[in-house]
């Protein structure tokens, strides 16, 4: 039970119109959160004020300066309530006969009144005699603001009416929270409740009210003042300047807990950095919950608040048929195969684009309701598309960025997208747009060529935690070796996904074998390869081909104890993840298209570290290829010829060559650390430079080396 009891004029009508549609929103979003008007205003007066679609609807309604008392549903006066606060007042036309032979007050005509006299005043006018011939009547009187002269019944002020309205409805004053700006509101403020003096309150009401831990005293004026105190109470979202959305959480519910990802690198762990003991960010992510924890009565019942893991995490919570229409579907069967260059694979739903474009408004209107002024939102990947043009209309005062993980497409190809118009008017409404590689930059810019407006284009290809990946290497090293015990093996390490060609590898080692038939019972191809999330059927797909030519490669080819092919279908520990890339003697990236591909600088770390010499063959199409391609053997995952010829050329490099590959690809690598990464982008979305003295060079297009510029 939580009630918010508010002046109108100069506090929940004050300050900007931004700050009233911001408290509308908070408002909206809590509606166990009750409204009571306590204003000055008469009846009419407040029904015109109830036509603002930024005044929220009050459930109860203390009018003209307390007395009377309104239900804010039907609009009638709340009997016998309001007969007790108007006992004993005489009549207005008794009070104005009264007053008229005294000097100076003028009565306010035009202003409906309804069991009180409300009078224009000036201060030198406030004579012993008036408020003398206000007492001798019976009556109790206000002055506020220096002009209002206001005589009421005996009992009636806002105090005393709210707290008859309280006791009839039970409110304890713990729960509530009374705000005001002028001295007719003074008598709010002794009745025990939380309290708020907003921003630009008359000063003789910031006097009378002592000093207390229940009274706010923002700076900020009117409606934001009191948004202040409800975030300080906690009935209501903090906000922060910078907002990051994400649909992924940074670690998973199951039934024994949440459990985090096991990698240090990656967007994941990257994020979890960031905002680990950083109170001025918060993280808008997706929880998937069952429709009795997503639609109950009591939507924080949930473990979401039980994360225990110092996270400032802020959750929109999705049923599972929401999370599959939105997630398994329209992402993953319909952008996904666009984004990797393969629209032959797009199916395109309508109902489960209903569902993309929800997920994405409740992304929208989470992440406003959690963004302070002018803060800057830092959205991640293609599963944001639309929230920047929801964003961007209610939010003009925000800074806003998306950074792409993935490959971006060229024209043609995204242009297969029916909802291609959609998508490209949301993204034209960035401030600014992140890639890995000035090619995906490239192939955006021209997505966006005929927009009215361009973002700002950054490039910054996301690194490791190198001295993570090295210690643990080096800790790994001194144990046994976990490789075949003879002969030379190939490692993969990739999620199950059509994007990483793992069957187009499984038929280059058949091709292979058959080609080169001394390499039986003396190679290895080992593919580490957990499955994605369960309802996504274009993966099942792949893996029922990839799982029926494992078996058929391995019954061809096999010998006595020897398969050619070991596939272990499961998440591994990152140690033991450590250990085969120290075990392999050539790491094997063949993606169709890949945004960055980490996996392979993480092998290239845990090598080197070791004093290995590992050979990295890395597809042309991954985005590593850009950092990494002048020392990696390059392959063409198109070409079935490619990826046999390449792959024999790394199991017969001479050991020189092998070496002063490894070391030129430790040194392309850097120790550049992924923190760097988020700060650069941070910086960059807010329109500064990333890199303030680093050098390089700009393109005239977009950004290089992480440095930003202006296309429109």
């Amino acid at each position: 039970m939580r009630i918010l009891v508010t002046d109108l004029d100069g506090t929940l009508l004050g300050g900007y119109r931004a700050d009233r549609r911001r408290l509308q929103g908070a408002l909206a979003r809590h509606p166990e959160l009750t409204v009571v008007f306590a204003t000055g205003r008469g009846l009419p007066s407040v029904r015109e004020v109830l036509r603002d679609p930024l005044v929220p609807r009050p459930r109860w309604i203390i009018a003209d300066v307390g007395a009377s008392v309104l239900d804010g549903v039907s609009l009638t006066p709340v009997e016998p309530l309001q007969r007790r606060l108007r006992s004993g007042w005489p009549g207005a036309r008794r009070v104005r006969a009264a007053l008229r032979r005294l000097p100076g007050l003028t009565y306010q005509h035009g202003v409906a009144q309804d069991g009180r006299c409300s009078f224009h005043l000036r201060p030198e006018q406030l004579t012993r005699e008036l408020t003398d011939t206000v007492e001798a009547l019976g009556c109790t009187w206000l002055y506020s603001a220096d002009r209002y002269f206001d005589v009421l019944p005996p009992a009636a002020s806002k105090g005393a009416a709210l707290a008859a309205l309280a006791a009839e409805q039970g409110w304890p004053m713990s729960s509530v929270l009374v705000a005001g700006d002028s001295l007719n509101d003074l008598s709010l403020f002794g009745l025990g409740a939380h309290a708020v003096i907003v921003g630009g309150a008359e000063p003789a009401l910031l006097d009378a009210v002592p000093e207390d831990e229940r009274v706010h005293r923002p700076d900020r004026p009117g409606a934001a003042g009191i948004l202040s105190a409800l975030q300080e109470l906690g009935w209501v979202e903090r906000e922060y300047p910078l907002v990051v959305g994400y649909h992924r959480p940074p670690l998973t519910w199951t039934s024994d807990g949440w459990r985090p990802p096991a990698s240090p690198n990656g967007i994941l762990p990257t994020l979890r950095s960031l905002f680990t003991g950083n109170p001025q960010a918060v993280w808008t992510t997706a929880a998937v919950l069952d429709t009795e924890e997503v639609h109950g009565p009591d939507t924080r019942s949930a473990p979401l608040d039980r994360h225990d893991t110092g996270l400032p995490l802020s959750f929109v919570r999705l049923s599972p048929a929401e999370w599959s229409g939105y997630f398994h579907q329209a992402c993953k069967e319909a952008l996904w195969p666009v984004l990797m260059s393969q629209p032959e694979r797009l199916r395109f739903d309508p109902d489960a684009w209903a569902h993309y474009r929800e997920v994405n408004a409740r992304f929208a209107d989470h992440i406003q309701a959690r963004a302070a002024p002018g803060a800057t939102v830092w959205l991640h990947d293609y599963n944001l598309w639309l929230v920047p043009g929801l964003l961007r209309p209610a939010r003009p005062d925000l800074r806003i960025g998306l950074f792409h993980h993935t490959p971006f497409p060229p024209a043609d190809v995204f242009a297969a997208l029916p909802t291609a118009g959609e998508i490209r008017a949301s993204l034209s409404c960035l401030d600014w747009a992140g890639f890995h590689t000035e090619a995906f930059a490239d192939c955006f810019r021209r997505v966006l060529a005929r927009s009215p407006r361009m973002p700002r284009l950054g490039v910054h290809p996301l690194g490791i935690d190198r001295g993570a990946i090295a210690a643990l290497a080096r800790a790994r090293a001194r144990l046994p070796r976990a490789g075949a015990a003879e002969g030379a093996l190939v490692l993969s390490v990739e999620r199950l996904d059509y994007a990483k060609a793992p069957v187009e590898k499984v038929e280059a080692i058949a091709a292979l074998l058959a080609r080169r038939p001394r390499l039986r019972g003396r190679l290895g191809f080992r593919l580490v390869c957990p499955p994605p999330e369960a309802g996504i059927t274009s993966h099942d797909a792949t893996r029922q081909r990839l799982e029926r030519r494992i078996i058929e490669v391995n019954r061809d080819w096999g010998t006595g104890d020897w398969r050619p092919i070991e596939y272990l279908p499961r998440s591994l520990p990152l140690a033991e993840v450590i250990d085969h890339y120290l075990a392999a003697d050539v790491f094997w990236v063949t993606s169709l298209q890949d945004g960055m591909n980490l996996t392979a600088k993480e092998f290239i770390a845990a090598q080197h570290a070791a004093d290995r010499s590992g050979v990295l063959v890395l597809s042309r199409h991954a985005g590593a290829a850009a950092q990494l391609g002048t020392a990696a053997l390059l392959t063409e995952p198109h070409s079935p010829a490619d990826l046999v010829e390449t792959l024999h050329r790394a199991l017969t490099l001479a050991p020189d060559e092998r070496r002063m590959r490894l070391d030129r690809l430790a040194d392309l690598l850097g120790h550049s650390h992924p923190m760097d990464w988020a700060s650069d982008i941070t910086t960059a979305i807010r329109g500064g430079d990333p890199n303030p003295g680093r050098g390089g060079p700009r393109s005239p297009e977009y950004a290089r080396s992480g440095r930003v510029h202006s296309t429109g």
